[in-house]
């Protein structure tokens, strides 16, 4: 039944508690325990109940209650702490203010597609989110002018439930978004700011929400008004839900709609960061704005743009990438194309991956070519993506590709269990959280009495198993499970037990059921009554994965067979609280992707700051992380074209290690009941890998990598109305139109096919430049060592120098190269285009090779 009339009802603070909605409002709580214990105390049945929501919290608890509160005087100094606590914290000296004080109007746009920071905001999937929220509270800490853009989704992403025979159901609950730390923009005359985008169905009016993560804003954009039609009213729906063409209008809005929303807040951002391909549509209207207000071309007003682009690609699986039909372009774009004065066919050459059009529509395409800073996130995945999207650079050598890396971190505040937080602030103090990266901080971990840290470990494990046999009780009451079956619940599990956690999305690569590959030998690990294995798994498949959820079934299966019933465990709904209980309690985390598919990965790194050891295969982070000591390695970095007998190698190996090194390991105890040699890995793990897997680090790579240097160069090239965008720009025209000129005409070099180490070869060339000068281009010498085939693997590079024209007009350069190793070495010329104010040598794709 509609009502007659709508009015939003606010909590009836008592004025010695009005401070609790900005504390409410402000994520900041979200990894600052002391003011999470102040919202529990308030009701800690409620809090449960709301889960961990502040704001639904207040509107919830009674009025009876809040008067108490306000008369409570160790509760008026717990606010009064915290209250002073957030102050701090937002006037407080930063990194960036006094590293980059001098650097002027910078500010970064960081646009998702999901922004994982609270259970109680439920806008994220899974680790793409989680890892854009560890960003932002990172930024924060770190103070950098940085604000996020993202959707704001009425349903989310699903809760996950399952079936008696354990099938994976989804259940979408209504988000509402005035009980959430969320609120409306508005102007000055209380008025929603809105903004609207067309689409071939109407015009959709979208509504812009504010999040404040400490410093940092986050917008989120909503289309759910009721003045736009059903079909609009849909977009920001559920993340990740419907069809194709349901993505393609909701990466309309978040990277069309994002540029216009932030336009209307007044904020024109130096920098934009995609964060994955979903938003890289923003490319195109920042070129749009520039063309309007500038009255400039496209490819003038691309060059001002994409200085200020950065572009992180987070898969390296085909269909981690959208890619949509031709068709649904057209549907979507033929009118754009035209505002923004390209052909349609032109436009289309945007997104292609290759010049075959029935391709579709790339958008990881897209954003590769719209941007001036690339990158995967770990230097594996770096590696894998160069080899990917080579096809982009045709001609650059593999290694030379531009795409860098910057592997991935967690947000440590955010994933620490408080008890650990307090053991080690006590002995490292509250800096490791403030300055995470530096190391000598760490490195008081030693510092940690054995006792003390175990204990602290042990009391964790014991509330995991706890929770988990809350969980299974729930889950058996909703079944309609006899006293009998819920009865048991409570006796699944071991609190001393050695305890293996595998949380993440259920897709085939992640290999969740290869543990399981010989299920007698693992029954026998699990089942020692003097050293018990058990293992918690938890996760989601996508709704349309089929296969996913075919795993998870399978593994639901398996935890009621008699022999693993009180040794495996599912937990339904594996979301961020979930996560914050598995990783801040297991003794071993598991990750056994099938190399090199694991981009990074961050659920280990959660882990680790919690003192669990990793047990992984060699990919993502981990083939960077491992070293002897800090955990164990599934294989050497092998790949195999054969998979049954990749799991079926692999899976032994994971085996062997629990059986020979760490169940012993851990089982290995003194008279005082300790197994010191676990606990001096543990100390390992967390002294050597913890400063350097954490966002802190992350965000500071992607300022000092990225957005300072993207930021100046935006502004040198939008200075003066984009005067040297321009000259750029229409060199880039002349250098494509001349390029099929370019020529090496021959090589002059003393005839050798036996050299020694350090010996100098002279070498000549004479080229063809057409109407091009040697001001427009870079001759370089490429040479190294040769593979079977003979072809030289990963090249050096040796400028060689320009000499004069000769009579016909070609010119001449010359060079001198020695090799520094014995072998079969090999070299060329190459000639690739140059200018000041190029990126990258490779810019333009352009090499001629000798």
């Amino acid at each position: 039944m509609k009502p007659i009339a709508t009015v939003v009802v606010t909590p009836n603070l008592p004025e010695p508690l009005i401070a609790l909605e900005s504390l409410a409002y402000n994520l900041r709580w979200a990894w600052d325990p002391d003011m999470v214990e102040l919202f529990r105390r308030i009701d800690r049945d409620m809090w449960e109940k709301v889960y961990h929501n502040p704001v639904q919290l207040l509107g919830q608890v009674s009025q009876q209650r809040l008067q108490q509160l306000s008369e409570d005087l160790g509760f008026l100094a717990h606010l009064k702490r915290t209250t002073e606590a957030l102050h701090a914290f937002l006037e407080g000296e930063t990194w960036y203010r006094r590293t980059y004080n001098n650097t002027k109007n910078m500010q970064v746009a960081y646009f998702s597609a999901e922004f994982g920071l609270t259970e109680s905001l439920p806008i994220y999937s899974g680790g793409l989110g989680v890892l854009a929220g560890d960003h932002l509270k990172s930024a924060s800490t770190l103070g950098l002018p940085f604000i996020g853009i993202g959707l704001l989704y009425q349903h989310g992403y699903f809760n996950q439930y399952l079936t008696n025979d354990g099938w994976q159901q989804e259940d979408y609950r209504e988000n509402d978004y005035y009980n959430m730390p969320v609120r409306l923009m508005q102007n000055d005359q209380g008025k929603d700011i809105t903004i609207s985008v067309m689409y071939p169905d109407g015009e959709a009016t979208i509504r812009i929400w504010r999040v404040m993560v400490g410093r940092i804003p986050l917008f989120l954009l909503d289309t759910n008004l009721e003045s736009n039609a059903p079909s609009l009213r849909e977009i920001t729906g559920q993340l990740y839900g419907g069809d194709g063409e349901m993505r393609i209008r909701q990466e309309i809005l978040l990277g069309i709609g994002g540029i216009r929303a932030l336009d209307a807040l007044g904020l024109r951002p130096s920098v934009c960061h995609m964060n994955e391909g979903h938003s890289a549509f923003l490319g195109l209207e920042r070129i749009h704005q520039v063309m309007v207000e500038d009255q400039t071309d496209f490819e003038h007003a691309r060059e001002q743009t994409m200085a200020g682009n950065i572009f992180t690609t987070h898969t390296p699986v085909p269909a981690g990438h959208d890619v949509f039909p031709v068709s649904l372009m057209e549907k979507y774009f033929k009118p754009y194309a035209q505002n923004i004065g390209l052909s349609f066919p032109a436009f289309l050459e945007l997104g292609q991956e290759t010049l075959n059009t029935s391709d579709g529509f790339n958008m990881t395409a897209l954003a590769f070519r719209l941007s001036s800073f690339r990158n995967g996130v770990s230097k594996l995945h770096g590696k894998v993506s160069r080899a990917m999207w080579q096809s982009l650079w045709p001609n650059v050598p593999q290694d030379e590709v531009p795409i860098n890396h910057i592997t991935n971190g967690v947000h440590i505040a955010s994933h620490i269990s408080s008890q650990m937080r307090s053991l080690q602030d006590n002995y490292l103090g509250p800096r490791r959280l403030e300055e995470p990266q530096d190391q000598s901080v760490w490195q008081h971990i030693n510092d940690i009495p054995p006792k003390e840290l175990w204990r602290v470990h042990e009391r964790r494990r014991e509330r995991l198993v706890a929770f988990a046999r809350r969980r299974l009780r729930e889950q058996l009451r909703r079944e309609s499970a006899s006293p009998v079956e819920i009865a048991r619940a409570d006796e699944v599990l071991n609190p001393s037990a050695l305890t293996i956690g595998f949380a993440r999305r259920f897709a085939t690569y992640k290999r969740a059921t290869l543990l399981f590959h010989d299920i007698d030998r693992l029954a026998r690990l699990l089942n020692n009554e003097a050293f018990p294995v058990q293992v918690i798994f938890a996760g989601k498949a996508h709704p349309r994965d089929h296969a996913g959820k075919e795993l998870i079934q399978a593994i639901y299966r398996l935890t009621q067979r008699e022999n693993l019933h009180h040794r495996v465990v599912f937990i339904e709904n594996y979301d961020m609280c979930v996560a914050r209980y598995l990783v801040q309690g297991v003794d071993i985390w598991l990750n056994n992707p099938m190399r090199p598919m694991e981009a990074s990965g961050t659920s280990g790194m959660k882990a680790l700051a919690n003192g669990a050891l990793n047990l992984s295969v060699l990919d993502g982070w981990w083939a960077e992380a491992y070293q002897v000591d800090v955990g164990w390695a599934i294989g050497q970095g092998e790949e195999y074209a054969d998979h049954a007998y990749q799991n079926q190698i692999e899976a032994s190996a994971i085996y062997n290690i629990l059986e020979k090194e760490a169940v012993p390991l851990f089982y290995e105890r003194g008279v005082d009941n300790l197994p010191r040699g676990w606990i001096a890995r543990m100390k390992n793990a967390m002294r050597l890998l913890c400063p350097i897997f954490n966002t802190h680090r992350m965000v500071m790579e992607y300022a000092e990598k990225f957005y300072l240097p993207a930021h100046e160069r935006a502004c040198a090239l939008t200075a003066k109305k984009g005067i040297r965008a321009k000259m750029l720009s229409d060199w880039k025209r002349q250098i494509r139109q001349a390029w099929p000129q370019v020529r090496i005409i021959n090589i002059a070099s003393k005839s050798i096919s036996r050299s020694q180490v350090g010996d100098i070869i002279e070498v000549q060339t004479r080229i063809t430049l057409g109407y091009l000068t040697p001001q427009d281009v870079k001759v370089e010498l490429y040479y190294g060592p040769l593979n079977a085939s003979g072809n030289i693997q990963q090249g050096s590079v040796l400028p060689m120098q320009y000499e004069k024209i000769d009579h016909d007009g070609t010119q001449i350069y010359a060079g001198k190269l020695a090799f520094h190793a014995s072998g079969r070495q090999g070299y060329t010329i190459r000639v690739h285009p140059s200018h000041p104010d190029q990126n990258t040598p490779f810019d333009l794709g352009l090499i001629t090779w000798a």
